[in-house]
C-alpha cells in the first residue's frame, strides 16, 4: 500500500505544480508572522528562526513555509520525486537558501537525526497505511517544547467523498487521464440533493484533475471524528493545544450559544462538548489542531479566571474584519474571521468594545488598553469572546503569575 500510494502521488502530484509563489511572499509581514508564532506558542516571546519540518511537503508547501519564514531553517519531506522536483524548481525561482529537500516517507523521519521546534504535517497521515507509525515518527523528531499543526479528514463532512469513492471502486475506475476525465463529466449528473454537493460547491479546486484524483481515487484515504482524533493524537505521544480556528468547536459561539441545548453543552468537559459540536455542525470536512509532545515542559493555557490575562498582548488574527453595515441592534460593529465556513460565528460588539478593538496595536497588554477596575470586566468579557471566536491570539510571555489586581 505503501508503494501504492508513492506512486499515485508521482503519478497525481497534488496540489498540482505551481510556477511562481510572488503573490504569497508579499501576503505576508511581521504582523502576519507574529500572529501565527502566537498561535502555537502563546506563552514564549516571538521567535522567526524556529526549525520547521514540512512533511508530506507536497508540490510547494515547504516552498511556502521558506517564504513565509525567511530566517527559519525549513526541511521538506514528501514521498513523490515529482513533488519534491516542483518544489526544487519553486526554491531555484525563489532564491529559497533557507529550504531543504528529501524524499523520504513520514515514517523514516527518524533517520533525519535532528529535532524541529515545528512540524507541518496536514493531508498527509490519513493516506498512511499505518497512520499510528508515522504520527510516532514525528513525536520522535520533535523538539521538546516544539509545536505541530496536524490536519487529518473529518469522517461527517466527507461522507459524500467517501460515497463516490465506494462508486468507482465498484466500478473499477482508475486514474488514467481518461478515467479522470470521465468520471469528472459522470458527476454533473449528480442528483442535487447528493452529499457530495456541498464539497463540490466549496471545493473549486475540484475541477483540477489532480484533486479530483487524490479526493475520490486515492488508494489510502481515512477520517478522524474529534473523539478519534483526540485518541489519536494521545497514543502517539502528544497532547492536544488548540484547534486552529476554535469558534466553530466552541458551544458558546455562533448559534449553539442560543439553543436550548447550552445549558447541557456547557456541563460536558472540553473533549466531550468538541464531540458533540461536530455532530451537531455535521458538515466539518477536517479537523486542524495545534499539539505538542505529551513530555513537554507545562505552559498554562490562555485563561481569563484570574488576573494574569491583564498582562497578555492582544494580536489581530489576519484575515478578520470589521463589518459596520447592517448591523444588530445594538452593535457599533460586527467581527468576523473570514476562514470561518459557518455563517453564524461572527461577533457583534458595542461602541466601546469597538473603541478597545480599535486600539489593539500588538503591543500594549489588555491592562494598558484598559483605565479603571470599574471596566475589567466588560474587558475580560470582550477579550474572552475575541479569543474564542479567533478574532486575536495572545502574546502570554510578559504574563505574571499570580498576578493580582
Amino acid at each position: 500500500m505503501a508503494r501504492e500510494v508513492s506512486a499515485f502521488y508521482e503519478r497525481h502530484p497534488y496540489p498540482p505544480p505551481v510556477d511562481d509563489l510572488e503573490p504569497y511572499r508579499k501576503s505576508w509581514n511581521d504582523e502576519r508572522r507574529r500572529a501565527d508564532a502566537h498561535l502555537f506558542w502563546p506563552r514564549a516571546p516571538y521567535r522567526d528562526d524556529r526549525t520547521i519540518l514540512v512533511v508530506g511537503c507536497g508540490t510547494s508547501q515547504a516552498a511556502r513555509h521558506a517564504l513565509r519564514w525567511p530566517r527559519a531553517k525549513v526541511l521538506g519531506i514528501d514521498v513523490s520525486s515529482t513533488s519534491i522536483e516542483s518544489t526544487e524548481r519553486l526554491k531555484r525561482r525563489h532564491g529559497l537558501g533557507n529550504l531543504e529537500l528529501l524524499q523520504l516517507p513520514v515514517e523514516r523521519a527518524g533517520e533525519l537525526g535532528r529535532s524541529f521546534e515545528h512540524i507541518v504535517c496536514t493531508g498527509v497521515l490519513h493516506h498512511l497505511p499505518d497512520p499510528d507509525a508515522g504520527l510516532r515518527a514525528l513525536h520522535g523528531v520533535m523538539a521538546p517544547d516544539g509545536a505541530m499543526h496536524l490536519m487529518v479528514y473529518a469522517p461527517y463532512g466527507r461522507a459524500g467523498v467517501y460515497l463516490l469513492q465506494d462508486y468507482c471502486r465498484r466500478l473499477g475506475i482508475g486514474a488514467t487521464p481518461q478515467e479522470i476525465k470521465a468520471l469528472a463529466q459522470s458527476m454533473q449528473a449528480l442528483p442535487p440533493d447528493h452529499p457530495l454537493m456541498p464539497v463540490l460547491r466549496n471545493a473549486p479546486d475540484f475541477g483540477d484533475p489532480a484533486a479530483l484524483a487524490d479526493a475520490l481515487l486515492h488508494p489510502c484515504d481515512r477520517a478522524y471524528s474529534v473523539p478519534q482524533l483526540l485518541q489519536f493524537i494521545e497514543a502517539g505521544g502528544f497532547r492536544f493545544g488548540r484547534w486552529i480556528e476554535q469558534a466553530a468547536y466552541l458551544p458558546q459561539c455562533g448559534v449553539l450559544a442560543s439553543v436550548p441545548h447550552h445549558p447541557l453543552l456547557a456541563r460536558l468537559a472540553a473533549p466531550e462538548q468538541f464531540a458533540a459540536v461536530e455532530l451537531f455542525r455535521g458538515s466539518m470536512i477536517r479537523h486542524s489542531a495545534v499539539v505538542y509532545r505529551d513530555d513537554r515542559p507545562h505552559h498554562a493555557p490562555i485563561d481569563f479566571k484570574g488576573d494574569e490575562w491583564l498582562d497578555y498582548v492582544p494580536i489581530r488574527v489576519p484575515d478578520t474584519i470589521m463589518v459596520q453595515e447592517r448591523l444588530p441592534p445594538g452593535a457599533a460593529a460586527v467581527l468576523i474571521n473570514r476562514h470561518h465556513t459557518y455563517t453564524d460565528l461572527y461577533l457583534p460588539i458595542n461602541s466601546y468594545q469597538k473603541e478597545l478593538v480599535d486600539s489593539i496595536d500588538g503591543k500594549k497588554s489588555i491592562g494598558e488598553m484598559v483605565s479603571g477596575n470599574s471596566l475589567r470586566n466588560v474587558a475580560r468579557v470582550l477579550f474572552e469572546g475575541l479569543w474564542w471566536y479567533d478574532q486575536v491570539v495572545f502574546d502570554g510571555s510578559r504574563a505574571r503569575s499570580g498576578r493580582t489586581a
